[in-house]
């Protein structure tokens, strides 16, 4: 099967962050970092994760808060280590202290946060929501997820595959199952470093065409296609990743969507036919027996708890490129 073309946009085009002379420079989309800069980024991490230092402490006297309109364990905990370790503050503050948008509106909760802390990590559903903070903050505000973008899950991916193939330039991933905000990311970040970006997905669950436009249209020596057999997607793949088949928020859909991802699946027999050596990656949490199985979550060709550490290391990064100490 050849590749196929993305379907008719279905959402507002992407907005990216475009800070002022005066305005702080926020991190809401892997875009908003060139391709240069994300490398530079991804040496920073890998100099943090390979050689710690206890007493290295950048960030004394520095606090994040971490609004989240979603539970999470890995962005939670990573942020409030991350801030820790380099020797600042993470205030947690959960779904049900906030209510952004509801009890808080978003403008008021920029506006008195900004007042309180350096930067704001934002977990929201709308990815409006978050731009909405950056819009109306004086500090730097960071996506931690959107329903548009993952771009902090994002750095952590291309950190692992970074440490693992020493460059990025070549790569070929394939991601296999429902185009949605990691996939956008990869999207956005993965062309303009010289990797190879395959597609997989059903009729109707591609990425947002527009996000794909822009990709393309930023791409130097990568590519993107977009496949509906996974088996041709993965063919030769040097990684091959997936996600959830549906996300937070869309637990009603999960009967539905269980057989038209059901080929989609991640499991031994496809991972054959990718490259020698290839990795499985997933962002987590996972649904083990329907996106990936065990045989290949728990196997020598998983870097699952690879990526999941490295939200540390590159947020660790992020955070010291957006407060300055890089």
């Amino acid at each position: 099967m050849s590749p196929v073309a993305p379907r008719a946009a279905q959402t507002a085009p992407v907005a990216l962050s475009e800070p002022s002379e005066n305005a702080p420079t926020h991190y809401l989309s892997v875009a908003d970092l060139s391709p240069d800069a994300l490398l530079a980024l991804l040496d920073r991490a890998l100099e943090l994760k390979r050689f710690p230092n206890a007493s290295y402490k950048p960030l004394a006297g520095t606090n994040a808060a971490l609004v989240f309109q979603k539970p999470s364990l890995r962005t939670r905990v990573s942020f409030e280590v991350a801030m820790l370790e380099l020797g600042g503050h993470a205030l947690y503050l959960s779904p049900a202290e906030i209510q952004l948008g509801q009890r808080e509106g978003v403008v008021d909760a920029a506006r008195v946060l900004s007042r309180y802390v350096d930067v704001i990590v934002a977990r929201v559903f709308l990815h409006s929501d978050v731009a909405g903070l950056a819009a109306h903050a004086s500090v730097p505000v960071i996506n931690a997820l959107s329903d548009r973008e993952h771009p902090c899950q994002i750095l952590a991916d291309l950190l692992t595959l970074y440490e693992r193939h020493g460059s990025l330039r070549g790569v070929r991933l394939a991601y296999v199952g429902d185009g949605n905000n990691v996939a956008h990311s990869l999207a956005l970040a993965a062309p303009g470093l010289g990797m190879d970006l395959r597609f997989a997905c059903p009729d109707g669950y591609e990425p947002d065409p527009l996000i794909m436009e822009h990709a393309l249209a930023d791409r130097t020596s990568g590519s993107i296609e977009l496949f509906r057999d996974p088996r041709q997607a993965v063919q030769d793949a040097n990684a091959v990743y997936t996600d959830s088949w549906y996300s937070m928020g869309q637990e009603s859909e999960a009967d539905i969507r269980a057989p038209i991802f059901r080929r989609y699946q991640i499991n031994a027999e496809l991972l054959s036919h990718a490259a020698p050596n290839a990795v499985a990656m997933h962002c987590l949490p996972a649904h083990r027996g329907q996106e990936i199985t065990d045989e290949v979550m728990d196997g020598p060709a998983s870097v699952v708890y690879d990526q999941a550490e490295n939200r540390l290391h590159a947020q660790k990064a992020l955070l010291l490129t957006l407060l300055g100490q890089v």
